[in-house]
This record gives C-alpha cells, sequence and structure tokens, in this order.
C-alpha cells in the first residue's frame, strides 16, 4: 500500500551550489534536497536548543532559490498574481506568498522582502527557474524585471535570541518571519558573516535542528507537506500566506469556495511516532485504508519523533495510526495547540 507524492513543480537542476560550511569541524551534509548545507555540527538536539539559549543561533539556508524583482510596477504585479497582499507592502517588511494553478492548487511558496527599490523573493532549491519562467511569462507590457540570482545570493537564517546583525552584516536585506530572521547575504560572503556571527556569540545550527523545530510549530514545507492535489485551506498556509479580503488572483476562487464552506479534503496533523522515523512520503494508515502520507519526520529534543502529516480531514484526532513502508510504525495524533 503506497501514496503517491507528487512535487508540484518539477525541480530544475542547477550548477553546484554547496556551502563552505560544509567544510567546518564536525558538519554533516544533510539528506537530498537538503545535501548542499550542514544538517548539523554534531550534536542536532543541542543546536534545538538555541531557540531557548540566551545569544541563538543561524542556520546556512544557502540551497534555497533567490530571485529579485525590480521596476516601478513590481508590487502591484506580484499583488495580482499571489495570494497575499503586496501593493502596498512597506519596505522591510517580510511575507509568505503563494503561487496558485488556476484550480487553486500549491505550485509555489515565497518568502518576500521589498527594500523599497526591489523586491526578494526565496523559494524551495530547485524550483527558482520554473518560477522565473512563469513570472516572465506573465509580464506584458509592466515595468518589471526579474532575476534568478541564486548563484550570487544566499539566506541565512537567525534563530531565537540572535539580533546583533546591524554590526555583522549591515547592508544585507533581510526580513522578520515566524521562524526567525533572513539575511539575503552575498554567496561569496557567506563563510565571512558566519565567522562573524560566531565571533558575537551566535553559534551554527543546522538544518536538522530547524526542521524539527518546523515540524513541531506545524510549519509545512513545499514538496514535503504538499503534492499535486494540495490547496491553501488544507494548511496553516491559509493563515500566513493568503490575504482572504485581496481582490481576484489565480487560483482564488477554489480558496474563497472552501474556506466559505468550510470543508477542506485533508488536513495537516502533527503525529507523535513510535520509536522511528518514517521515509518522506510514506503512507499514514487508518483501519487498513490509506489516509494520507508523512511529510517531514523529525527527532525532537523534547518530543522525541515527530513528523507532519497530511491525512483526510475525516480522521478522527484519537485514531490508530501506523505509517512507515511497511506501516510497523505506531503513530498518533498530537492534540492541537
Amino acid at each position: 500500500m503506497t501514496v503517491q507524492q507528487t512535487q508540484p513543480v518539477e525541480p530544475v537542476e542547477t550548477p553546484s551550489r554547496y556551502s563552505p560550511l560544509l567544510g567546518w569541524p564536525a558538519a554533516v551534509a544533510g539528506d537530498p534536497p537538503d545535501e548542499r548545507v550542514p544538517a548539523h555540527y554534531g550534536d542536532p538536539l543541542r543546536e534545538q536548543r538555541a531557540w531557548e539559549s540566551g545569544t541563538g543561533g543561524f542556520v546556512d539556508r544557502s540551497h534555497r532559490d533567490v530571485l529579485t524583482v525590480s521596476g516601478p510596477d513590481r508590487l502591484s504585479w506580484l499583488h495580482s498574481l499571489t495570494s497575499q497582499h503586496l501593493s502596498e507592502l512597506s519596505p522591510g517588511s517580510g511575507v509568505e506568498a503563494l503561487l496558485l494553478s488556476p484550480h487553486g492548487h500549491v505550485e509555489h511558496h515565497l518568502a518576500v522582502l521589498d527594500d523599497g527599490a526591489t523586491t526578494w523573493i526565496d523559494v524551495e532549491g530547485g524550483t527558482g527557474a520554473p518560477l522565473l519562467a512563469f513570472l516572465e511569462k506573465m509580464r506584458f507590457l509592466l515595468r518589471v524585471e526579474v532575476a534568478l540570482v541564486s548563484e550570487v545570493y544566499a539566506v541565512l537564517t537567525l534563530v531565537g535570541a540572535a539580533a546583533v546583525t546591524d554590526a555583522v552584516a549591515p547592508d544585507a536585506p533581510r526580513r522578520a518571519m515566524p521562524w526567525g530572521t533572513d539575511l539575503l547575504v552575498a554567496r561569496t560572503e557567506v563563510e565571512q558573516v558566519a565567522t562573524m556571527l560566531v565571533d558575537s556569540g551566535i553559534s551554527p545550527v543546522g538544518l536538522a535542528a530547524f526542521e524539527a523545530r518546523r515540524v513541531e510549530q506545524r510549519r509545512p514545507r513545499l514538496g514535503f507537506e504538499t503534492d499535486h492535489r494540495t490547496i491553501p485551506n488544507e494548511l496553516p498556509w491559509l493563515n500566513t500566506a493568503v490575504h482572504l479580503q485581496k481582490g481576484c488572483y489565480r487560483g482564488q476562487e477554489t480558496v474563497a469556495r472552501t474556506h466559505n464552506l468550510g470543508r477542506p479534503p485533508r488536513r495537516l496533523t502533527l503525529l507523535h511516532l513510535d520509536g522511528a522515523l518514517p521515509p518522506v512520503g510514506s503512507p499514514v494508515v487508518w483501519e487498513g485504508k490509506a489516509v494520507g502520507f508523512v511529510g517531514t519526520p523529525a527527532y525532537h529534543a523534547e518530543l522525541g519523533p515527530i513528523a507532519l502529516a497530511l491525512i483526510k480531514r475525516r480522521v478522527p484526532d484519537d485514531a490508530e495510526l501506523r505509517t512507515g513502508t511497511e506501516q510497523e510504525i505506531a503513530a498518533s495524533i498530537a492534540a492541537a495547540d
């Protein structure tokens, strides 16, 4: 019994951009598609506790793709295309946005920042080229220019109490997001900025710790907690990346109709697992039938083995679930916050 999980956008191979931090002592590369950045620096559980420490930490997320949009029509244009209200985005503000299919299925998840002259967008690694191709087709006669700048800029994220970036990277565009403060730094300066952060008392945190925190907070990730049928209403993105009162955009009819009816077909849940982590995409089984799939599994410093799963709405909260390649792992739904 399997569940086919399909990426909403087929990633496109880009030139190698392995992080220089993979050469740091004890650094261990992540598993695909995160193999270009450190998963941890020797102790992922200790690194998770950076959020509770006095200094916090920083995460290398330089495997993400970065795009820029310039021109006087950039914000109104992006406003018309995405699920988010962007036409009056103030300089320095960070928001999430979605690009949907005409039927309302999630195709891209965008982290957006405007600095007053340029709009910066970062997305899942490998999806920048398809996004660029789509945006280029939608320019028409508007005064906008779009560029894929992943070879030039990279994302570093400060987590926890880290807040000394004015001295470390004063010219880097930055935005406050639910997961931390993102810095868009020149790719050639990633190691220099990282070293300055360490010298300031801020420790490196691997992506494994960042992902464990994301799972705990029930924040979805494109291609992990999504498939070709996912609509925003099934995910917390409805609250963080969708503006329900804005004007028309592609896929809005599905979002509005499902929101008004209050009956999305699936829901995102946090699972507690019995001892082991299932592979990404493993089926979630209830009473002998597949009712969803595992997105991201993680070992959490306090909660133990956990995972996000997208499951059918009708599955009760007290259901006894199983998952894994042979459904050998018992799972239970965590109580809602």
